[in-house]
């Protein structure tokens, strides 16, 4: 049926299957042994120790030796390689019908590039192993829903429309993202083959900024696992490979043994500042959950952006230092849009609860943004109106001592009895698993810092009209 086939098969795979079947090559290449030993040699010994594979001849070839030299090496020819005879490089397979190699329709590369068999470890070939959950389609991600900006009608309005369209990030920023994203998989799947990397948080939840640091969340397996002991364990192990072997390309590896650890490093590449955690699988979910009502109205984006911008001006955004974190604001600002006399966002949860549920499977996420079609409403507040009111709403109007901030219902809730809940001075409600997203203001002085920096900023913005009244427009355009 097929010339080179085995039971009647066809001798290749499908092209949407080609990029992740290196290792479904012919047994003669590599024993299974041999490939076993060196997806899982970093998993068992120390990770400084050199990768060494027995030499592969190819025909009446003479042997190509593997390389261990990292997965991210530059495109300069190293010296050994130079040595290396012509046939040996550009040697094909054995076909009788002189067909085109398995390798070359799966990983074609050009010219003095081309190898018939790229060694395990070479420069920038890199296997995609088969992961435990379907590959999405992240370009998909990369291009969002087109959506108009408002009219702005006074000069406040104006003023955020220019912000926003000065710091919000670029599709160019997310695609640097997303390519680091991409080595590092491959790279982490030599530790743990059936893992999969997640870009997550404001760099993909549409309320990312040009200097937005990334977020990437290491999925090992789809149940919880122990932030103390596995996740720590995990996380030793990247740390050490990048230390080990990615050292020209990741600076300033960091491992932080916080309640939830995570990798601190910076990929000198794309000059972004990563943070990676281990199966913090509800910080995946959310960030779908909030890329759909970034793209649900088109005053979300840029309302947001200078809300988040006033807050960091005034310190009162970071919480690692007790005060409120991106994500405890963001949802801030969506409950207030919902509480609205004529709400300008809905609860999607409530409308689309199966599109939302905490049990959808993790590479379905991703689909869901574009499913929800965009939201009308009759309220049409300029971006100023809503500026003002939100800071008067949180200022004057919302009960701290006795209400949670609740997304999820689209309205404030009375506070639940849990220990969780109780002495907390902010109660933000988790749209997904219910914890509490402002835990991290816990002592009365950050507390009273903050509700004292949203009655001051209403009052000036009230009587002044005017955006630099509360953030410097020219420090915050030079901070990005």
């Amino acid at each position: 049926m097929f010339p080179n086939s085995i039971l009647g098969r066809p001798p290749f795979t499908p092209n949407h299957q080609q990029y992740n079947n290196f290792f479904a090559l012919s047994p003669t290449l590599y024993s299974h042994q041999q490939l076993i030993d060196a997806q899982f040699n970093f998993q068992n010994v120390d990770l400084s120790r050199a990768v060494s594979l027995q030499p592969l001849t190819y025909g009446n070839v003479s042997p190509i030796q593997t390389s261990a030299s990292p997965l991210f090496r530059g495109r300069k020819r190293l010296s050994d390689e130079k040595n290396l005879p012509l046939d040996g490089k550009r040697q094909r397979f054995h076909s009788p019908h002189q067909e085109p190699t398995v390798v070359n329709q799966i990983v074609p590369l050009s010219g003095e590039r081309r190898y018939s068999m790229p060694p395990l470890f070479h420069t920038n070939y890199v296997p995609d192993i088969v992961r435990c959950v379907p590959p999405f389609r992240e370009i998909s991600i990369l291009e969002p829903r087109e959506i108009t900006l408002p009219e702005a009608k006074d000069k406040l309005s104006q003023q955020i429309l220019e912000l926003f369209e000065a710091c919000q990030q670029q599709v160019s920023d997310l695609k640097k993202k997303e390519l680091c994203r991409t080595q590092l998989q491959r790279e982490i799947q030599l530790l743990f083959p059936q893992s999969r990397l997640f870009l997550v948080g404001s760099s993909l939840n549409g309320f990312g900024t040009r200097t937005s640091d990334g977020d990437l969340c290491l999925v090992v397996k789809e149940e919880p696992v122990n932030q103390k002991t596995e996740a720590r364990h995990i996380l030793t192990l990247v740390h050490k490979h990048f230390c080990t072997r990615l050292s020209g390309y990741i600076e300033r590896p960091q491992l932080i043994r916080a309640k939830v650890p995570i990798v601190k490093f910076r990929d000198k590449v794309s000059c972004v500042d990563f943070d990676l955690n281990v199966n913090n699988i509800v910080g995946i979910r959310n960030t779908f959950l909030l890329r759909t009502y970034a793209y649900l109205e088109n005053r979300v984006r840029p309302l947001v952006l200078v809300i988040k911008k006033w807050a960091s001006h005034h310190e009162i955004n970071d919480a690692s230092r007790g005060t409120l974190s991106s994500y405890s604001l963001v949802l801030m600002v969506l409950h207030y849009l919902q509480t609205l006399p004529e709400p300008i966002l809905p609860s999607i949860q409530k409308i689309y609860p199966e599109s939302f549920s905490p049990t959808i499977q993790l590479h379905l996420v991703h689909q869901v943004p574009s499913d929800v079609p965009p939201y009308l409403s009759k309220n049409e507040s300029t971006l100023g109106d809503l500026l003002l009111g939100f800071l008067k709403y949180y200022a004057t109007e919302f009960d701290w001592n006795s209400q949670m901030i609740s997304v999820r219902e689209a309205k404030a809730i009375p506070r639940p009895d849990g220990i969780e809940w109780r002495h907390k001075y902010i109660c933000v409600e988790e749209p997904f698993d219910g914890t509490n997203t402002a835990r991290a203001v816990h002592e009365k002085q950050k507390f009273d810092m903050i509700k004292d920096q949203f009655l001051k900023s209403w009052h000036r913005l009230k009587n002044k009209k005017d955006l630099n009244s509360i953030l410097p427009l020219r420090a915050a355009v030079l901070k990005r």
